[in-house]
């Protein structure tokens, strides 16, 4: 069976992959998280994103087809360990109390 489709980048990553070398070049030594910090900044400010959001529709189109393809050729979650299934938590061990919590919850009722 085939690998489960990836889900589409969005607009706004589709972008960033395109300008990121640009980012780099204009700040030298730049750290990854300075990168997309600056990304963030350019992309708030860009008046006209409908090229972007145009390609991001069409990733989209694309891996909804995709998806239907995988699921129709047998494809679905069973065994799949993404994001959409979690794992039950163990259930919590009932911490020891110490005497000397013990002692001071027996004041407590002796008072009452």
């Amino acid at each position: 069976m085939a690998d489960k489709p990836k889900r589409p980048l969005s607009a706004y990553m589709i972008w960033l992959s395109s300008v990121r070398e640009s980012i780099k070049r204009e700040n030298p030594g730049i750290k990854v998280t300075e990168v997309a910090k600056r990304g963030g900044e350019l992309w708030r400010g860009l008046r006209d994103k409908s090229e972007w959001e145009a390609k991001a529709a069409k990733a989209k189109e694309d891996y909804n087809r995709a998806m239907q393809e995988f699921k129709a050729n047998g494809g679905d979650n069973a065994g799949y360990r993404g994001g959409a299934r979690k794992r039950a938590k163990p259930a919590k061990k009932q911490s020891k109390r110490s005497k000397k919590d013990e002692s001071d919850d027996d004041e407590e009722d002796e008072s009452e």
